[in-house]
């Protein structure tokens, strides 16, 4: 069976929101998109790239879905080459005829065990309504997260008040830093949390 990844760009306080430019996503009032770029570098970049090129399939929210659509296909370098010719899914219940070639409707996140069954590694690239959903259906094997020194305040984070449900996760391989200050971790699925030891016990 394969693995679902979930990459994802956060800021220290949690904000993945609008990272590749300032209309990305200026929902809610947004208005610090584009902040990856002043922190990007050749390590960072190159590292981002490898994790695209393992990949086999693509899985999006809708949202993110829509912004891709309208970028990727018109684009020529090796990420749009990669990212054009895999096989992608968009999880929408309004999506019924695709325009992105390759690209398979989900009408939910129910259809998703099925695909590991499919393919060796599937990612989900931002998408965080539908991280979400993965998280609690205990689809997401992997997180890639990449972690840039910066804090907004507000925006999109993953689990707001109350949101997510309890799940533990191992550190797979050593952090990696870049020169511009950002931090690659990668981190697997480890089970439930381990609760209720006091530190001294530990």
């Amino acid at each position: 069976m394969g693995i679902l990844s979930v990459d994802l760009f956060i800021t220290l306080d949690g904000v993945y929101q609008a990272p590749g430019g300032p209309d990305e996503d200026r929902s809610g009032g947004f208005d610090h998109g584009g902040w990856q770029a002043a922190y990007s570098d050749e390590e960072s970049g190159a590292a981002i790239v490898a994790g695209i090129d393992r990949m086999d399939a693509l899985l999006l929210g809708r949202r993110t879905y829509d912004i891709f659509a309208a970028y990727w296909p018109n684009q020529s370098d090796h990420i749009a080459e990669t990212l054009n010719g895999l096989p992608k899914f968009v999880v929408s219940r309004n999506v019924n005829d695709p325009q992105w070639e390759g690209t398979t409707a989900l009408a939910d996140v129910d259809r998703i065990a099925a695909l590991k069954e499919r393919f060796n590694d599937i990612h989900v690239i931002g998408s965080g309504e539908l991280v979400r959903s993965l998280l609690e259906a205990d689809l997401v094997d992997r997180l890639n997260l990449y972690l840039y020194p910066l804090t907004f305040g507000t925006g999109k984070r993953l689990w707001a008040d109350g949101d997510g449900v309890p799940a533990a996760f191992r550190l797979a391989q050593p952090p990696q830093g870049f020169p511009n200050g950002a931090v690659s971790l990668v981190y697997e699925r480890a089970g439930a949390p381990i609760t209720g030891i006091d530190i001294g016990q530990s």
